[in-house]
């Protein structure tokens, strides 16, 4: 049972930090971790969804965290369904998905409480090849059985390209609006659609800004 899901920017330096804190209003956490590489991004109210992670190379990409009462069990139950461990630190077990999309178990340490965003339901979108985009629905299907709704919800999107890669979706009122406030904070802008805008962080990460009702 998943209780409760982070996303995590992965960036190969802190560059992009302050423009994280800034665009999603938050305050940051200790740095945590052996070195001292990771941080949360607190929201005014409620628990947080929203981590940053700087790790040893590039390019800048996400991953999620999955908080679960136990890791261990877990882990097994992944693997049953086709992810592969990567890596055991400590209290956490990173894992790799059929496709290759990055996400580590973790513990959960209570979170519930929907940060004050009017409810809003942001999402991790998991870029996924047509040749493996059947295999990985299946998976994650069965990997995020959750007792209730998180503010981060997960969206699978097909793409050509043979690479599985991560970006995120942050739903806003009025997304010009938001675009731009995003740009004079370090963004660029890197298209606009009917539905969403992409821009890219200081860091060169893509991201999304989506209307209340993508």
């Amino acid at each position: 049972m998943i209780r409760w899901i982070t996303g995590v920017l992965d960036s190969p330096s802190p560059d992009a930090d302050d423009f994280w804190q800034a665009v999603t209003s938050s305050t940051l956490s200790p740095w945590r971790d052996a070195g001292g590489d990771s941080v949360t991004l607190r929201p005014a109210y409620g628990d947080p969804f929203l981590a940053l992670h700087v790790v040893e190379e590039g390019p800048a990409r996400a991953h999620l965290d999955l908080h679960v009462d136990d890791v261990a069990a877990q882990a097994r139950r992944m693997v049953d369904v086709g992810a592969a461990v990567v890596r055991r630190d400590g209290e956490l077990v990173a894992l790799s998905s059929p496709a290759g999309l990055s996400f580590s178990l973790v513990p959960w340490r209570g979170e519930s409480a929907w940060p004050e965003a009017e409810g809003r339901l942001h999402r991790m979108c998991l870029d996924t090849p047509s040749a493996m985009f059947d295999v990985e629905g299946r998976f994650w299907s069965t990997a995020l059985v959750r007792e209730r709704p998180t503010p981060l919800n997960v969206l699978m999107r097909r793409v050509s390209d043979d690479e599985a890669g991560m970006h995120l979706h942050l739903r806003c009122a009025d997304r010009a609006a938001e675009a731009r406030r995003h740009a004079g904070l370090g963004a660029s802008i890197a298209r606009v659609a009917a539905e969403q805008t992409t821009l890219r962080d200081p860091v060169g990460r893509q991201y999304c800004l989506t209307s209340p009702d993508a």
